[in-house]
């Protein structure tokens, strides 16, 4: 049996992809109302691809608990969040999981831990909780650390068909981990060490907000001289050793934005560049907000609330808000005395923020200027219904015609 702790946006389609291929499965998670829902049959979270596995989980008999269960295998999903002042990890959702896990699991049991933290940490957070719980009563239990590598919008093919890592304590224990998620997983799977597991999903997220910064920083300069630097990307990408990426309003989600913190926080003194491009993603809201006020003035707009922002999530066609650069936006705008930015996400159907709409047309009815901050296909599709509004588009997206770019 597999017992899964945290049923978020990777505990749960990790759930059912393991119990729809074969495994016995019950996740678990402190939330009580989300595991209700669970076994209601609905899901917590719209995600291509999900539907039909939730549906093939539960007929593989998937269970979902409050409760930690008795099993031969743990997997913690929990967040992974950084703290604010220092940047280090923040690992006290991974360090109650492992304890609630060694009050309940059986001898020789393997708690995996995926979520994703900086190198170090679980011998210096989960470790030392194992070693006293097997001093104190001879339980001895195996560790293992396998970060998860999707993405929002693709979790489900990319579950079945990226490449995994595991790092393990012994081959022994990473062979029984390896077999486990083979059990779906078509991508390779390397076997390696606990702390170079950890490392390397770092360094994946490190890589990509280093190439974006580059693609953000470049738009500051080329805007800063009257240049147009889609026209210059496109160009440079021509070179066959180029590959430079697209400018954005800022990089949301809970990794690439995350992630690249947990080694300035560990190694302050190492990681200039690393923190460099930490501060160029983070400016851009502030970047975007600054051209918004230049576009309003331009077109006589003196009141906010002409202003509409389009797009909450921090990528195209999900629902997924964290760390979304359109909700910094929305904070720059408050703390600068703006008050009455609409805004609107067809993946949003709770409110988030003040003056937000449920409705695209009632939406465009009401404003003068758009800000696309996320190219959603329904703003792809809009075409003649953005007609007579300022269209500042921070994403270029080819299919709308606009006014302004980033």
């Amino acid at each position: 049996m597999i017992n899964i702790i945290g049923l978020g946006y990777i505990g749960l389609p990790t759930s059912l992809m393991f119990a729809a291929h074969g495994n016995e499965v019950v996740g678990t998670d402190y939330n009580s109302s989300l595991v209700e829902t669970l076994n209601a049959g609905k899901l917590t979270f719209s995600e291509k691809g999900m539907p039909e596995l939730f549906s093939d989980a539960l007929k593989a008999g998937i269970k979902f608990s409050t409760e930690y269960v008795c099993a031969d295998t743990y997997i913690v999903a929990v967040p992974t969040p950084h703290d604010s002042e220092n940047k280090k990890v923040k690992a006290d959702y991974v360090v109650s999981a492992v304890e609630s896990v060694l009050k309940v699991c059986p001898e020789n049991a393997v708690i995996v831990i995926e979520s994703t933290v900086s190198p170090g940490t679980i011998d210096k957070y989960v470790r030392p909780i194992v070693n006293r719980v097997e001093g104190e009563t001879g339980k001895h239990v195996n560790l293992a650390h396998a970060p998860e590598r999707i993405i929002p919008g693709n979790m489900v093919y990319e579950l079945e068909n990226n490449s995994h890592t595991i790092g393990a304590d012994n081959k022994e224990t990473g062979e029984k981990v390896k077999a486990l998620y083979a059990s779906f997983c078509k991508g390779e799977i390397v076997l390696t060490d606990i702390r170079t597991a950890e490392m390397t999903k770092v360094v994946e997220n490190t890589f990509r907000d280093i190439n974006i910064a580059f693609a953000n920083e470049l738009a500051k300069l080329c805007r800063s001289d009257g240049m147009d630097v889609y026209e210059i990307i496109n160009i440079a990408n021509r070179h066959p050793r180029v590959n430079i990426l697209q400018p954005g309003p800022g990089v949301g989600g809970h990794c690439i934005s995350v992630d690249p913190w947990f080694l300035v926080g560990d190694y302050p003194e190492l990681t200039d560049l690393i923190h460099t491009a930490r501060e160029v993603n983070e400016s851009m809201p502030y970047f975007v907000f600054d051209r918004v006020q230049s576009i309003m003035k331009e077109h006589n707009i003196s009141d906010i609330s002409q202003v509409g922002m389009y797009g909450l999530t921090y990528k195209e066609n999900i629902d997924d808000t964290r760390e979304s650069p359109s909700l910094k936006l929305a904070e720059i705008a408050a703390e600068k005395g703006f008050s009455g930015l609409k805004c609107y996400d067809p993946y949003v159907t709770e409110d988030i923020l003040p003056n937000q709409y449920h409705d695209f047309d009632e939406f465009i009815k009401n404003i003068k200027l758009i800000i696309i901050m996320i190219g959603h296909n329904e703003i792809r599709t809009a075409g003649e219904k953005l007609s007579g509004l300022v269209v500042y588009d921070t994403r270029n997206i080819k299919e709308i015609k606009s006014d302004y770019t980033l």
